[in-house]
C-alpha cells in the first residue's frame, strides 16, 4: 500500500473539519447546554445527536468484534460508499475498478463525483481473478470495489482472489459485506488490522431488519476512519436512528433466529424454483436472495406485478439476461410467489 497521504486528495488531507458544538467539550461532564443555538424545549429531540455516535459504536463493537476506533457509521451504506470517492479520488483525474455486475451505487457515486469507473466482467460462474482486476488498474486507480456476497448474483467472490487483490494493490480495496450475515464464510472485517488499505462495509438493513433507519457501517484502520469522520456531515446519523439501532442490538440472538428461518426458506425456495417449467437455472447464493434464469424475465416480471408481487428484473444487467432476483420473504409471501408462478402462462 502507498503511504496514506499519497492516496488522499491533497485538499482533504489539509482540510480543517467543521468543529461541532458537541465535539468541543467532548470528554467532560455538562448539564447546561447553551452552545449550539438549540431550543431548550421538546427534550430530547431539541438536542443535536452525538456526532460520533459513541454509545452506538460501543454496542456495535461488542456485537461485531471490531474496536470502536475502527468503526465509521453513516446514513446508510450509501454514505460510506460515497465518502471514499470524496476522500481519495480527484475528479476527472483518478479512476476506480469494480467487478461487474455488482451493486449499482458504486457506479452512481463515481458518476456523481466525476470519477472514471472501470468495470471488469465476472466469468460465467460469476467469479473473478485477482490478475484480471489488477490488470484494469493504472497509476490513477485509487479504489477497487468488491461486493461479496455479490449483488445481484448472490455468490461469494473466492476469498483467495480477494486477499491477493488486497495484498497487491497499492490503493484502497473496499469489500462490501452487506449480506455476510447470511453466509458461513469468514468475514473480512476481522482482517482490518492485517490490511491497512482495506475498508469493509456492513449494514443494519439486511439481517437486522432495519432498512428504514438508514444505518451503514464501515470498518477500517483508525486513520481511514478519522478521514471519513473528517469529511462527513457533522450530524450524519440522527438521534432516532441511533436509538432504534441500540434497541435492535439488544437482541442479536433474535436476529440469529431470523437468519436461520430465512436460510431454511432460501433452501426451500431454490428447490421449488428449480422445478418450475419457466426456470432454466438458479445460481448459487450466500445471501438472502437468489438469482434465477428464466425463459422470459420481462413477461414473468410484468405478470407478477399484475398479481401485486414484486421481484427484481435484472435482465438488462450484464451477464444477467433473462434473470430475476428474488428476495426471501416470509413463508406465506414465498408461497404466494410460487403459487403465482405455477399458474403462469405466456
Amino acid at each position: 500500500m502507498k503511504d496514506l497521504e499519497q492516496l488522499v486528495r491533497p485538499n482533504i488531507w489539509k482540510l480543517a473539519p467543521y468543529s461541532s458544538a458537541r465535539n468541543e467539550y467532548s470528554g467532560r461532564q455538562a448539564h447546561v447546554f447553551l452552545d449550539a443555538n438549540e431550543n431548550p424545549y421538546n427534550d430530547p429531540l431539541n438536542r443535536y445527536p452525538d456526532p460520533l455516535q459513541r454509545e452506538l459504536k460501543e454496542r456495535l463493537s461488542a456485537v461485531k468484534g471490531v474496536p470502536v476506533d475502527n468503526i465509521f457509521l453513516g446514513n446508510g451504506s450509501d454514505e460510506a460508499i460515497d465518502l471514499p470517492y470524496r476522500i481519495f479520488c480527484t475528479p476527472q483525474a483518478d479512476n476506480v475498478v469494480a467487478i461487474e455486475p455488482t451493486y449499482g451505487m458504486y457506479r452512481v457515486c463515481a458518476d456523481i463525483n466525476d470519477i472514471e469507473y472501470r468495470p471488469v466482467l465476472l466469468d460465467e460462474c460469476y467469479q473473478i481473478t485477482a490478475d484480471r482486476l489488477l490488470a484494469a488498474c493504472d497509476n490513477y486507480t485509487k479504489i477497487i470495489w468488491i461486493c461479496s456476497p455479490n449483488n445481484p448474483t448472490g455468490n461469494h467472490i473466492v476469498r483467495k482472489e480477494v486477499e491477493e487483490v488486497i495484498q497487491q494493490f497499492e490503493g484502497i480495496v473496499i469489500v462490501d459485506e452487506a449480506y455476510s450475515d447470511f453466509s458461513t464464510q469468514k468475514t473480512f472485517r476481522s482482517e482490518i488490522a492485517k490490511y491497512p488499505n482495506l475498508i469493509v462495509l456492513n449494514t443494519m438493513s439486511k439481517a437486522w431488519g432495519c432498512a428504514a433507519i438508514r444505518l451503514g457501517m464501515a470498518f477500517a484502520s483508525k486513520e481511514i476512519v478519522a478521514l471519513m469522520n473528517k469529511v462527513k456531515y457533522p450530524y450524519n446519523v440522527n438521534l432516532l436512528t441511533q436509538q432504534k439501532a441500540l434497541e435492535a442490538l439488544q437482541d442479536p440472538f433474535g436476529v440469529d433466529k431470523w437468519v436461520k428461518v430465512l436460510l431454511g426458506e432460501r433452501a426451500r425456495m431454490v428447490g421449488a424454483f428449480m422445478e418450475l417449467p419457466i426456470c432454466e437455472r438458479v445460481y448459487p447464493t450466500d445471501a438472502n436472495f437468489f438469482l434465477a434464469k428464466v425463459d422470459d424475465a420481462q413477461s414473468i416480471y410484468d405478470y407478477l406485478v399484475d398479481k401485486g408481487i414484486i421481484v427484481r428484473n435484472r435482465t438488462r444487467v450484464q451477464l444477467c439476461h433473462n434473470c430475476l432476483r428474488v428476495t426471501i420473504g416470509t413463508k406465506s409471501e414465498n408461497n404466494e410467489l410460487l403459487a403465482a408462478l405455477r399458474t403462469y402462462q405466456r
